[in-house]
C-alpha cells in the first residue's frame, strides 16, 4: 500500500508508530492503527469508511486511548460517527480569554472521558438531518498550589463534573471526496443541550457550533480550501472545561490549545494544497481567530501561518500522512507561539 497503488476499492490498513517527549510525561511511546474500507465495492459515489485508534503511554504514568468511526452506508444514505476517549495527561491553564499571558500558566493534572455519537439521514442530494448525542466527565486536580487556577470561582467548576449532552445535526455536503476534496462545500452544524450530572446536577447550557468548508480546483495538481468556525457555550455559569479552545491540529495550527478559552470562539483559515505526485504534496496556510465573551473585535484576531508536507499511504482512497508546523502571534515578553504536528489525513 505504501508504494504501489490499488484502485480496486479492497480494504487497508495502515499502522504508525507514535512517540514524544516533554518534562510534563517524559518519554510517551504508543502506535495508531486506521482501517479503511467501503460499504458498497460497486458503486462508485459510496464514500470511504474508516476506524480509527491510537493508545499511548509515558515513563510517569500518564497515557491516552481513542476509538473513533466514521462510517458511510451504500450510497451514502445514512452517515454514521462515534468516538469514545480517556487521558490522562497533564494540561496547563492560563486563565480565560482572548490575552492570557504565559507568566501565568498553572499546571494541573487532567483526566477526561468522552463519549461522541451521530446519526444522519440523506434528506437530499446534498443534505444530511440527524442527532448527536455523547458525555463527558473531567476531574481536574492542581499540580502547583497557589497559581491562578485557585481563582476560578465554584460556578466554573475548577475540580471537573460530568455532562451528558444531546442535540440536532443539520449538514450540506457537496465534496466530490471526504478524504482529499478538490472542489465542493461542506457545511457542518449542530446544537448540544447540555445537562450536568451526579455532582454536577445543576448545570444546564447549550453548545452551538457551524464550520463551513469549500474548495477550489485551480489546476490538477494544484487546490485551495477556505474553512470558517464558530463555536458558542451558552447558559448562566459554564464549567470552564467546556469552554471553546483556540488552536488544535485542525485550525489555528501553532497556538497551545486552552492557552486562550472564553464562550464564543470564530475562527477562519485558507490552504493551498499542491500535489507533487500521487504520493506526494506540500501545503501552506493561514488564518486568523479569536475567543471573546460577549463582543467580537477585528483589532483582537490572532493570526498563524504555516506550512506542510504529504504524503499519501492510499492513492484510491486519499488517506495521507502529513506534517506541518505552525506559527502563532509573538506577546510583549513572550517568545513567538508555534506548534509542530503529526497526524493521518488532511486538517479540513
Amino acid at each position: 500500500m505504501l508504494w504501489e497503488k490499488d484502485t480496486s476499492k479492497h480494504s487497508s490498513f495502515f499502522i504508525l508508530p507514535v512517540f514524544s517527549s516533554a518534562p510534563e510525561t517524559g518519554v510517551e511511546a504508543g502506535g495508531s492503527a486506521l482501517y479503511s474500507f467501503y460499504t458498497d465495492t460497486l458503486n462508485e459515489g459510496t464514500r470511504v469508511s474508516n476506524i480509527f485508534g491510537y493508545a499511548t503511554a509515558t515513563t510517569k504514568g500518564q497515557s491516552r486511548f481513542s476509538l473513533s468511526t466514521n462510517y458511510w452506508t451504500p450510497q451514502n444514505k445514512y452517515h454514521f460517527t462515534a468516538n469514545v476517549s480517556f487521558i490522562n495527561f497533564p494540561f496547563d491553564y492560563f486563565g480565560v480569554g482572548n490575552d492570557t499571558r504565559k507568566t501565568d500558566k498553572d499546571p494541573l493534572g487532567q483526566k477526561r472521558f468522552r463519549v461522541n455519537l451521530t446519526a444522519e439521514k440523506r434528506l437530499g442530494k446534498h443534505f444530511y438531518a440527524g442527532i448527536v448525542a455523547g458525555g463527558y466527565d473531567y476531574k481536574l486536580n492542581d499540580k502547583a498550589p497557589g497559581g491562578i487556577w485557585e481563582t476560578l470561582p465554584a460556578s466554573s467548576q475548577p475540580n471537573g463534573g460530568t455532562t451528558i449532552f444531546a442535540g440536532p445535526t443539520l449538514v450540506f455536503d457537496s465534496r466530490n471526496n471526504n478524504t482529499y476534496t478538490t472542489k465542493g462545500a461542506v457545511i457542518t452544524t449542530y446544537f448540544n443541550v447540555l445537562k450536568g450530572v451526579f455532582a454536577n446536577n445543576n448545570y444546564k447550557g447549550g453548545f452551538f457550533n457551524i464550520e463551513y468548508a469549500q474548495f477550489f480546483s485551480i489546476s490538477k495538481k494544484l487546490v485551495f480550501g477556505i474553512n470558517i468556525q464558530e463555536q458558542s457555550l451558552v447558559g448562566e455559569s459554564s464549567p470552564y472545561y467546556l469552554l471553546p479552545a483556540l488552536g488544535n491540529d485542525e485550525i489555528m495550527r501553532g497556538y497551545y490549545n486552552g492557552r486562550f478559552r472564553d464562550r464564543n470562539l470564530i475562527a477562519g483559515q485558507g490552504e493551498l494544497r499542491y500535489r507533487f505526485n500521487e504520493r506526494l504534496g506540500i501545503v501552506g496556510f493561514a488564518g486568523v481567530g479569536e475567543v471573546f465573551n460577549n463582543s467580537f473585535k477585528v483589532s483582537a484576531l490572532k493570526p498563524n501561518i504555516g506550512g506542510g508536507l504529504r504524503y499519501f499511504f492510499d492513492i484510491e482512497k486519499g488517506l495521507s500522512m502529513r506534517i506541518d508546523y505552525g506559527i502563532g502571534e509573538k506577546r510583549t515578553g513572550e517568545t513567538r507561539q508555534s506548534g509542530l504536528y503529526l497526524s493521518l489525513a488532511e486538517a479540513f
